[in-house]
């Protein structure tokens, strides 16, 4: 795996090894970063299910103020730092070392906000609803904000979730990208 545009590209990552852990293709990231390149410039990015952290990082170094990732796994988590510290991103990159829905209430309660928010749990697990049904509220979500779930084809999402409504998706086989927005 490796960073594929902006201040690091070219850069390799480190990628955890095994289980339930798996890197988001270079083609699905390349798309993700285009599509939301018009809210990149400065945003707050919060990573959920990080794993080694390539798409936070990637929104780094495309322009990202800071980025947050947010992952429980040990293996996933030695990556994720070892990629921060080669590049340099410490002080851009923050770890919370956490479940998922754990990380998003402690989150909310700090009164932190996110311009740009991305998700990628296991697949065939529920915890893209999950998550979203966590994220409905745009507690996390600044007013222009996007969440961004990457999921199974075959496992469409809802048009809404609270105060989130789907804006497009992009597909890409198997794999799928729905982005919400405030609901208007």
């Amino acid at each position: 795996m490796r960073v594929i545009a902006g201040e690091w590209k070219g850069q390799k990552l480190s990628a955890p090894a095994g289980r339930t852990i798996r890197p988001t293709a270079d083609q699905v990231r390349t798309a993700l970063m285009d599509t939301l390149s018009p809210w990149l410039a400065e945003a707050r990015f919060l990573d959920l299910f990080a794993g080694g952290g390539g798409v936070g990082i990637e929104a780094l170094s495309r322009g990202a103020r800071e980025a947050l990732f947010v992952e429980i796994d040990p293996l996933a988590l030695a990556s994720l730092r070892e990629n921060l510290a080669r590049l340099g991103a410490r002080e851009r990159g923050r770890v919370l070392r956490r479940e998922v829905s754990q990380g998003i209430e402690a989150l909310k309660r700090e009164g932190e906000r996110f311009r740009l928010i991305f998700l990628d749990p296991p697949y065939g697990s529920a915890l893209v609803a999950e998550t979203l049904k966590r994220l409905a509220d745009g507690a996390l979500l600044e007013g222009d904000g996007v969440v961004v779930a990457q999921h199974l084809t075959k496992e469409p999402l809802p048009e809404r979730f609270g105060s989130l409504a789907r804006w497009k998706s992009r597909r890409f086989g198997e794999t799928t990208l729905t982005f919400f927005r405030h609901a208007e």
